[in-house]
């Protein structure tokens, strides 16, 4: 008897193989003439989408996605001194506040609903230097911001930067040295950084600054100094943007920083290594994600969700509130509902929430104000 390998099949068992193949083929198409002219489950006319489209009532019952209150983050600029305001030219109804109003506002924002504020400090420039070295007086400007917004709304919660942009004489999120940013002695700063902002009261250390390792330095960091409980909101995915300008002349750092950033930053061109960047940091404990900047990226948001389906935020970035405000004022576009309809994309996209300059604006026009 031959091997197996080289039987023939019978003719009894060549049809039955046959059989199988051509039962498995897709059964062709009904040319149009013999369809039935009422029309087929699956299709118009029996099937009609503006039916659910008709009433009110009805879209509510299916809309597939809702935005709350729930899913704001508000960012907030600090400035030093005492009641003092300082407009935003870039970026029309967003001030600098002094710590002391600052926390007027967060009260404010948690009467709202506002689960979060994060913190973002202008530093004066006398304090600036090469390695942002005022980052670590456990007195600075963001950590005096922490003590006195919990002082007065303990419900809220309050998202630090442990990042060095504010705080160094360059501009860089890092220690600038030859005109290179050094990864390693910038981590070992931003883990120290992030101790004194738990002590001040932060409840979730979100490193901005996109250096290599430092989600694992600052979760270890924490944790030695008993600050297991506080959370990491990684900036995993920050992009190299040309939507950061406003943001820049809110902390003062647009006139100062030398260069670019995107030796460090990701390449707005590059999706596959935005979701290397967050399994990195999930791997290093990350307990949240973030995508930066948010609406231009919102394909990002989809695939970092779809893929480690962790708690996944958009920040709405100071490019993207000015372009919608400017539009707003010149009569170009509905202001309130273009930003609600920006913000439902978030959530479509993915967004678990979203760091958004609107979130006062937005919450109040979402009834909970």
């Amino acid at each position: 008897m031959k091997p197996l390998a080289q039987r023939r099949p019978t003719p009894a068992e060549g049809a039955d193989k046959a059989a199988r193949v051509e039962a498995l083929k897709p059964a062709p198409a009904r040319p149009a003439r013999d369809r039935p002219e009422t029309g087929a489950a699956g299709s118009f006319p029996a099937v009609r989408m503006r039916r659910n489209r008709s009433a009110d009532w009805t879209r509510r019952l299916v809309q597939e996605n809702r935005l709350t209150v729930d899913d704001l983050i508000w960012p907030i600029f600090i400035v030093d001194g005492r009641n003092r305001r300082e407009p935003i030219a870039a970026m029309p109804g967003v001030e600098r506040l002094s710590a002391d109003l600052a926390a007027r506002e967060a009260e404010q924002a948690a009467r709202l609903g506002i689960p979060a504020v994060a913190t973002f400090p202008n530093i004066d420039m006398a304090l600036r230097d090469q390695t942002g070295s005022n980052i670590l007086d456990e007195d600075n400007l963001i950590n005096r911001a922490t003590r006195a917004i919990k002082a007065v709304a303990p419900e809220i919660g309050v998202i630090t930067d442990a990042a060095l942009d504010p705080f160094t004489s360059h501009g860089h999120d890092g220690i600038l040295r030859d005109g290179i940013i050094v990864n390693d002695e910038t981590v070992a700063q931003i883990a120290e950084a992030a101790v004194l902002q738990a002590a001040a009261g932060a409840d979730i250390i979100a490193p901005s600054d996109m250096m290599d390792g430092r989600i694992g330095a600052i979760r270890s960091a924490l944790d030695a100094n008993g600050f297991q409980d506080v959370g990491i909101m990684s900036y995993a995915t920050k992009y190299a943007s040309a939507f950061y300008g406003p943001y820049r002349e809110a902390i003062g750092t647009q006139g100062v920083l030398k260069g670019d950033k995107k030796t460090y930053y990701i390449d707005p061109a590059n999706s596959d290594e935005a979701l290397r960047e967050v399994a990195l940091d999930i791997a290093e404990g990350a307990d949240m994600v973030m995508v930066k900047p948010g609406m231009p990226y919102l394909d990002i948001v989809r695939r970092v969700k779809d893929a480690f389906g962790m708690p996944t935020f958009a920040y709405q970035v100071s490019g993207e509130y000015a372009m919608q405000m400017a539009a707003a004022q010149n009569g170009w576009l509905d202001g309130d509902k273009a930003m609600l309809e920006s913000l439902l994309a978030f959530k479509r996209a993915g967004a678990d929430g979203i760091l958004t300059y609107f979130a006062p604006r937005a919450a109040r026009l979402l009834g909970r104000g």
